[in-house]
């Protein structure tokens, strides 16, 4: 079976006075604090959660590409 793709996430700016959707898209992506990283499976919803708060993460290492 396959490996599936992974990515992983670091959160490197604060969500202080920002909008509460970026704030809970922070959250659903599992993070909360500064330079907290997640491995998260790499599908389209994660990658569009991604997108909206460039600002807020980064994308460190992409795991498991063909």
């Amino acid at each position: 079976m396959a490996a599936k793709k992974t990515v992983t996430v670091e959160q490197f700016a604060s969500a202080n006075r920002r909008p509460e959707i970026q704030t809970k898209t922070l959250k659903g992506l599992g993070l909360n604090k500064l330079h907290r990283r997640r491995v998260l499976e790499d599908t389209p919803a994660v990658r569009g959660m991604i997108n909206s708060i460039p600002h807020l993460v980064r994308v460190v290492d992409e795991a498991g590409k063909a």
